[in-house]
């Protein structure tokens, strides 16, 4: 008896040649895997994404051990022979294999024979990192100014009216020279604040209540005992380094997150700002042949849980921006329901993997998902269930950006080792990046808590008349924007994170004044 699932015989049906005829681009592709139909997968009809679309941008998704992981190391290394960067998270420490070769085995074999690919065993170049240097990896650290304070409330998981008050913090601390370097320098400019000098200075601003400012602070303190003030400070990464390319081939930057898995809101959130500052250092490009860099963002539906109303507005317009710049993103989680509407819409590009329905909010979350798909001969609610591993229902963007047939699929094999590495070569590979040097060793220069802890006390000299002491003295400010009090600028930063007042005044108060950008994180100097 022949197998239901070999490769198929002379001839695909018609249904078959309809969608291969959909996936025949003429340009530069990667290759997913080959048309799966009525459980054969036709080698002769490939399913293929276009180099040129990768930046508008893909969902990959699927329930848990379907295989999405395998898809990412599969796109990822065909990225990098195309001489595209690509950066990836690793949040189970599965995904370093990537720059070691493959395992030949039957398998791997079986599967290459039934998709019609020419399997060879090859890794890619790589660099590892790890959030604040926990982990094996080069440490990836932010500044607390950089990080800015949208991003810095979701990982505090402050409210509205809390994220706005923090907002004014950092507003404060722009304006009057207190450079934000690490969470020390933050509680001792909120600690000012709340201090009678501080409120003096507030005046014209609206002020920071000594409830909000405990709130914030205790959460600081929460967020440092766990270890976190380990991922603020300087050497701050430079995300160019990411764009970086090997005997031209792109690099692989892969974050290690094994080490710091436990806090899902601290790391995806700082993914965001890694996106946030790609977006304002890069310049405008359009549509290029191919991207400059694709990112992939797993775990994605913990970036979205519990946002606020204004980062989700910036999520999405930072995911529709980017791609002039020459970025695609891909997120990865296990449902589209798990994508806001509005950043849904702007992923062109779809790899489904097998979903299930053993309970009514799966059986909900399956007929969303088939709901989201182009019309199709196929009943994607039997499809999507009865999907093996490594097999998933994939729509692309054509070359003239049209989407493509829906095609059910049985993907390639990735070439690189499908494990981890072993921790002497991941060590050795980190010991030897030539990054190493630039970003082991974490520097503690002059900020805000050292500035602040400088001032004379207000009694320790008498004001003279009419004067008011040294330390009451506010720097010079302009107006918020549009006028009003200080509650009309806790409502801008509440309605528009990229503080628009700072940006129209850079250059200006007296140079110290920092532009920030959509999430609020602020213009690296260099």
């Amino acid at each position: 008896m022949t197998d239901p699932r070999s490769s198929a015989p002379a001839g695909p049906p018609e249904a078959v040649r309809e969608i291969a005829d959909g996936y025949a681009f003429t340009g530069p592709a990667l290759d997913l895997g080959a048309v799966l139909h009525d459980g054969t997968a036709y080698p002769e009809a490939p399913v293929r994404i276009p180099l040129g679309v990768l930046n508008r941008h893909g969902l990959v998704a699927g329930a848990t051990g379907t295989g999405k992981t395998k898809t990412l190391q599969l796109i990822a290394e065909q990225l990098s022979a195309q001489g595209v960067p690509v950066f990836l998270a690793d949040i189970k420490g599965d995904v370093s294999g990537i720059a070691a070769p493959g395992v030949p085995g039957e398998r791997v074999s079986a599967r290459a024979a039934e998709v019609g690919q020419s399997w060879t065993p090859q890794g890619s170049p790589a660099e590892f990192y790890a959030l604040g240097g926990q982990g094996t990896g080069i440490p990836v650290r932010a500044t607390v100014t950089s990080f800015g304070p949208l991003l810095l409330s979701k990982v505090l998981d402050l409210n509205e009216t809390q994220e706005a008050s923090l907002g004014l913090v950092f507003h404060y601390a722009d304006k009057a020279g207190l450079e934000l370097y690490d969470l020390k320098d933050l509680t001792a400019v909120i600690t000012f604040l709340t201090s009678p000098e501080g409120k003096e200075e507030l005046k014209g601003l609206g002020g920071v209540s000594a409830a909000t400012a405990g709130v914030i602070l205790r959460s600081l303190t929460v967020l440092a005992t766990e270890g976190a003030d380990a991922f603020f400070g300087e050497p701050e990464f430079d995300t160019a380094d990411l764009l970086r390319t090997a005997g031209g081939r792109g690099t692989v930057s892969v974050l290690e997150l094994p080490a710091v898995q436990d806090r899902p809101r601290l790391f995806s959130t700082f993914l965001m700002w890694l996106l946030a500052d790609l977006y304002q250092e890069l310049p405008e490009v359009g549509d290029l042949d191919r991207p400059k860099l694709v990112f992939f963002f797993d775990e994605a539906h913990l970036l979205f849980a519990d946002a606020s109303r204004a980062f989700l507005e910036a999520i999405t317009r930072t995911v529709r921006l980017i791609r002039s710049k020459g970025v695609g993103i891909f997120f990865v989680t296990q449902t589209p329901k798990d994508v806001p509407a509005d950043v849904l819409a702007q992923l062109g590009n779809r790899v489904q993997h097998a979903l299930r329905a053993f309970t009514p909010d799966d059986a909900k979350s399956l007929k969303a998902t088939v709901s989201t798909f182009p019309r199709s001969s196929y009943d994607l609610a039997e499809v999507l269930t009865g999907l093996g591993t490594g097999e998933a229902v994939v729509t692309v963007l054509s070359e003239e950006g049209a989407p493509t047939p829906v095609a059910a699929t049985r993907l390639r094999a990735p070439q690189s080792l499908m494990g981890p590495l072993d921790a002497a070569a991941l060590g050795a590979a980190v010991a030897s990046s030539p990054l190493a040097a630039r970003y082991a060793e974490a520097v503690d220069r002059e900020s805000a808590y050292e500035k602040l802890a400088a001032r004379p006390a207000a009694h320790e000299e008498a004001p003279a008349p009419g004067r008011e002491p040294a330390a009451r003295q506010a720097p010079p400010r302009e107006a918020p924007a549009g006028g009003g009090d200080g509650g009309g600028l806790i409502g801008s930063l509440m309605r528009n994170p990229a503080l628009k007042s700072l940006a129209r005044s850079a250059g200006t108060q007296l140079g110290r004044e920092i532009t920030r950008s959509l999430f609020g994180t602020s213009r690296r100097r260099r």
